[in-house]
């Protein structure tokens, strides 16, 4: 730029003349207007205070500082919630969010912290006493889910590493063979997307002997008429030490077993079986019973199979084995294969039920594909375990959070982050404030910006009925109602039978 323009810009103070194709544009630049990119963030900060989840969540973390210059736990959290929510997953940037001027405000927050204090925060806190914390609060707003009949999926998913950080360990890495990385086990409740708990290990524990542990900790915390129906895992978990587990504890299971050359002899036993009934989607199924080498004792297996066409079965043998793969494809001589898979089961369901309730697990494959992409679950990676931990689970809870929010809004479907944060959280956001009064002014440029805020509206005046019940009503029942409106499709339009819950923390 010459010295003229220079001299003009100057000039001109916060003010710039753009020459574009729709004519001449005087652009001004105000850095202490309080604006925000996220301005509809304050209708999840009034479900967040309505349905009482984040200042408890707060008041309740084992953050302690001795040092008078120490940041507030609230300006902490708020800005790890504030990162987690915009779908960082470093956090270098947080610094993104440290100039907006609303947000903060809305959790009762005083200021955004730097990046290192945010990187920091849980260096020293006990790792016990975050686990506990952490657990509460998951556990807080997912218990009324389980006072009904429910499905537990348990998982596992792989996130590879590029730094020489604790447990970044070479393992099992399907899409980076031979790369470091962390293994995440997860537990989620089945059909709601909800994330139940999440734990950390080092790359090389990814065998289901890892998982179940925590999982058989988890449930042994909970009441017994809160546990699952039945729990549902891939062929990870389809081995004798897990099934015994489960029946020592009288807990139902489906699982899927490896092709391995025994439960090979029983396809090809039942191959020319006349038996078989159909199953939903082109497959059908036979029941038997097996008992493989090493196991103690005969179960329930259920063999799906399904007719494919050459080029098809081409097509899944050329690609990468996933998570998601129902079974093994054989193609046959001539030209026709049958795709195979193997179930175990202790239940007593029919074929057809069994092998849907199987297809149903593939939504567990969704959500790690969301908390993965879409979400933190990928990075916000420090050199010490404990604190990828930590974020591990902080992410969940945010995402929990934002779940169920998005589920009051938009009642008839799931929408996954880079859909429901673009239509209910991004929209310019001008604050202004005049006697006494503080005005939010919002513009979307989304197409269905409208309906959105319609739908929002309807949740406002349903989250202003409950605060002005709220004398008369417990937090455990304010709590049921918002979970009854947000998952009515998976309560079948019943309210859940009342239990005692946990109390409220704080």
């Amino acid at each position: 730029m010459g010295e003229c323009a220079v001299e003009r810009v100057e000039a001109a103070g916060r003010a710039f003349i753009a020459e574009t194709y729709g004519g001449r544009i005087r652009v001004e630049w105000d850095p202490d207007l309080a604006m925000t990119s996220q301005g509809q963030l304050v209708f999840f900060a009034d479900f967040l205070k309505t349905a009482d989840l984040f200042a408890p969540w707060v008041e309740d973390c084992p953050l302690r500082y001795t040092s008078n210059n120490a940041p507030q736990p609230v300006n902490v959290l708020g800005t790890l919630l504030l990162s987690v929510l915009a779908g960082h997953t470093r956090y270098a940037r947080i610094a993104t969010v440290q100039c907006d001027g609303v947000n903060p405000e809305l959790l009762g927050m005083t200021k955004v912290v730097s990046v290192d204090s945010a990187r920091r925060a849980f260096v020293a806190a006990d790792a016990q006493e975050c686990r506990e914390w952490q657990l509460r609060h998951l556990r807080r707003c997912t218990l009324t889910l389980l006072e009904r009949p429910w499905i537990l999926d348990v998982d596992t998913t792989v996130k590879p590493l590029y730094g020489h950080q604790e447990g970044a360990v070479r393992g099992y890495n399907p899409k980076k063979p031979g790369r470091p990385s962390h293994v995440l086990h997860t537990y989620f409740v089945a059909n709601t997307r909800l994330v139940l708990d999440v734990e950390v290990r080092p790359g090389n524990e990814s065998a289901a002997r890892y998982t179940m542990p925590g999982l058989w900790s988890y449930l042994d915390e909970l009441a017994r008429p809160l546990w699952p129906a039945f729990v549902r895992g891939d062929c990870n978990f389809g081995n004798e030490r897990d099934m015994n587990d489960a029946e020592e504890r009288t807990l139902d299971y489906l699982f899927k077993l490896r092709q391995t050359s025994g439960v090979k002899t029983l396809i090809r036993q039942l191959f020319a079986c006349g038996a078989w009934h159909a199953a939903g989607q082109g497959w059908e199924g036979v029941e038997s019973t097996l008992r493989l080498m090493g196991w103690t004792k005969a179960r329930r297996v259920v063999v799906l199979r399904r007719r494919l066409h050459k080029d098809i079965a081409i097509a899944s043998k050329t690609r990468p084995v996933g998570q998601t793969e129902l079974a093994l494809v054989e193609v046959c001589e001539d030209g026709v294969a049958y795709e195979y898979a193997v179930l175990v089961t202790s239940l007593a369901s029919e074929i057809r039920t069994l092998a849907q309730q199987y297809r149903d697990r593939a939504d567990a494959e969704n959500i790690y594909d969301e908390l993965k992409n879409q979400w933190g679950w990928s990075g916000y990676t420090t050199q010490d375990m404990h604190r990828c931990q930590v974020m591990a689970r902080m992410v969940a809870q945010v995402y929990n959070w934002w779940s169920l929010y998005v589920a009051l809004v938009l009642r008839d479907r799931h929408a996954e982050a880079c859909t429901s944060r673009p239509l209910l959280l991004h929209a310019i956001g001008r604050q202004t404030r005049h006697a006494g009064q503080t005005l939010l002014t919002l513009t979307s440029a989304h197409a269905y910006a409208r309906k959105a805020w319609q739908s929002v509206c309807h949740v406002g005046a349903f989250l202003a009925e409950l605060r002005s019940t709220a004398r008369q009503l417990t937090w455990e029942e304010r709590w049921r109602r918002i979970v009854e409106r947000a998952f009515a499709r998976f309560l079948g339009g019943q309210s859940p039978p009342s239990r005692k819950m946990l109390p409220a923390p704080g």
